[in-house]
């Protein structure tokens, strides 16, 4: 074999470990949003792929790309979400935090 097959074959080997690494940072950051969303909105809205908020009112997570583009939440989560349903409180996150809720917002549309 030839030292560029070698090289070839053994890049190709790498490949899907390489490809893998921001698909598991990016399920890492929707697993820990998930729990971001099971302690803070589970409460009110059904934050799982299945089952009626617990307020009706409260529309469930998986639904919330019907109504919005839920990546334009950023700013909102970030600075405060001050309306929503009647009764909602507010809710602030730390950027990172809003970057991980709109991804497990985004894992549900799928």
């Amino acid at each position: 074999m030839r030292p560029a097959a070698i090289l070839a074959t053994g890049a190709l080997a790498l490949l899907p470990g390489l490809l893998s690494l921001p698909a598991n940072a990016w399920d890492r950051q929707v697993k820990q949003s998930e729990t971001l969303a099971r302690n803070n909105c589970a409460r009110c809205h059904a934050v799982g792929r299945a089952g009626a908020s617990p307020l009706r009112a409260a529309p469930p997570f998986r639904e919330l790309h019907t109504r919005y583009p839920v990546e334009d939440l950023g700013e909102a989560l970030a600075e405060g979400i001050r309306t929503g349903h009647p009764g909602m409180p507010e809710f602030r996150f730390d950027p990172d935090q809003a970057e991980a809720l709109i991804a497990y917002l985004k894992s549900l549309e799928r």
